[in-house]
């Protein structure tokens, strides 16, 4: 039991029509909040920070209002001063849309542009790193690439490549030829030319469905993609010997390359969020939205995903649609998953997981509003397929599980040169070949896990600094990793397991 008396700071109310507030610091039982207006408002249980507290009185089947739009409904009533989440605010499928306010983030440009220092390939992309890259057409094929790739694995073993990767996965064969193998096949495609592989060696068991010719069929290379397979080599040992010396071979080539200034035009990012807290959408979020539109502006590409994570929150990007057709395209994807979810005896609010219930989140709703923040505030420009090619410039949605090594697979499938992550529990995912760049939403997940953490948006919480603020050092610091600088899941050597195709259809 408490009597304190706390500041009006110590909530954060999101909008001027919210019923709720978030902590931003624990409150104890019984202690009061000073409120703007003078008036106190008594806390009457113990309010974890980053929770919801009901600034008034919300009575059963009132819709309840965060970000100034719904993010569920009382299943009872509730009184002022109560902890709002799970116990007393569920789903509704007749929840409104609230209109969407106009303005958002802004920033002047830097008169001249700004730059970072990547690596030009033939094709005219550029890219961020340059690795060589193993991949398997088929799980069979996974131990020899593994094997290929550990010859490499020693500091300085290949002069001017930043190391050999071997991409692998539990797919490629007891598969028909449609959609499933055509999705896999798209995404390993995407990967065999991504721009932050110098080089590429496929390699194939033989006898697959998902044959390496027909893998590469078509593919402009350029001479830097070069397949084999077990069976025509003659066995493992053979595979492997012929694989590590076509990666000494094409190292040659790849050591020559080297880093030049090129416009931040040519940078291509894609935004994930993962153990995801009641700062999410306050914080982390936002900040990476406001540095998205410093990009966007720059003319650089950003690639908003995880489809079943905007679901609720769809209007806030379809108001933003550059044409109706790229609405729709949003609109369509969210009907199939809806379809998707019930064939499989789910419902999209089977989402958040018991870590974001833990640290705030209550609805999918509320999850999805938070989530779209990472978008910034620019026009959506594109709504396309998992790991499908993206054609910049500007905010580009991709349709994705909400999974994130499924959904950050998609967007290096398609792309993505960079990797920004945010996180309020404390997500350790790193990537290859894209770099992935993590961003704590709170300062004491940021000091308590400093080695996997690369920026603190935690500040915008203690209200040391500002959206903006937070979202022009991002942005900076995105250019930073872009030109080099490894981030910290880098220096953990953390990226060589987190290739997870999207698997759809049948296996037999």
């Amino acid at each position: 039991m408490s009597t304190d008396v706390l500041p009006a700071h110590s909530l954060i109310r999101l909008h001027a029509r919210d019923s709720v507030a978030v902590a931003r610091i624990a409150l104890p039982q019984q202690a009061r909040v000073e409120m703007p207006d003078g008036t106190p408002l008594q806390v009457l249980a113990a309010i974890a920070a980053g929770h919801k507290i009901a600034l008034r009185a919300i009575a059963a089947g009132e819709i309840v209002l965060k970000y100034g739009q719904p993010i569920g409904v009382a299943s009872r009533p509730i009184e002022a001063g109560e902890h709002v989440h799970t116990h007393n605010v569920g789903m509704s499928s007749h929840l409104p849309a609230l209109e969407v306010d106009d303005g958002g983030f802004s920033a002047e440009l830097p008169a001249d542009g700004a730059t970072f220092e990547g690596f030009v390939r033939a094709d005219g992309r550029v890219g961020t790193r340059n690795y060589i890259g193993v991949v398997s057409s088929v799980n069979c094929s996974a131990s020899v690439c593994k094997a290929v790739a550990r010859a490499f694995e020693a500091p300085g073993a290949l002069p001017g490549v930043d190391g050999v990767v071997a991409i692998t996965h539990g797919s490629g064969c007891g598969m028909s030829d449609g959609e499933g193998l055509a999705l896999l096949r798209r995404t390993l495609r995407g990967y065999a030319t991504h721009p932050n592989f110098a080089a590429v060696v496929v390699i194939g068991l033989g006898c697959e469905v998902n044959q390496v010719g027909a893998l590469l069929d078509g593919l402009e290379t350029g001479g830097r993609v070069h397949g084999l397979t077990i069976q025509g080599e003659g066995g493992t040992r053979e595979a492997i010997t012929r694989g590590q010396a076509l990666v000494r071979e094409l190292a040659r080539e790849a050591g020559q390359a080297r880093r030049s200034s090129v416009p931040a035009a040519r940078l291509v990012v894609g935004l994930q969020c993962g153990g995801s807290d009641g700062y999410s959408g306050i914080s982390a979020n936002p900040a990476l939205g406001a540095a998205v539109d410093l990009l966007v502006r720059q003319g650089g590409t950003a690639i908003l995903s995880e489809t079943p994570e905007i679901y609720g929150a769809e209007h806030l990007l379809t108001a933003r649609a550059t044409s109706p057709a790229v609405a729709q395209r949003l609109l369509d994807r969210l009907r199939w998953w809806e379809d998707y979810a019930a064939r499989n005896g789910a419902e999209l609010d089977n989402n958040p997981s018991p870590g974001n219930k833990a640290g705030g989140i209550t609805t999918i709703l509320e999850k999805s509003l938070g989530a779209v923040a990472k978008g910034g505030s620019g026009p959506l420009t594109d709504v396309i397929g998992y790991a499908e090619p993206v054609h910049g410039p500007g905010l580009v949605f991709m349709d994705t599980p909400g999974y994130d090594p499924v959904s950050a697979t998609g967007q290096v499938a398609g792309g993505a040169t960079l990797i920004c992550f945010t996180t309020g529990r404390g997500s350790t995912y790193g990537c290859k070949p894209a770099p992935s760049l993590k961003l704590a939403t709170n300062t004491p997940l940021f000091q308590r896990m400093s080695l996997d953490m690369d920026f603190n948006a935690g500040g915008i919480v203690d209200g040391t600094m500002t959206v903006a603020e937070a979202g022009a050092a991002l942005f900076q610091l995105m250019l930073q990793h872009a030109s080099g600088r490894p981030t910290l899941s880098e220096e953990l050597g953390l990226g060589d397991n987190e290739f997870v195709p999207w698997q759809l259809g049948a296996v037999m």
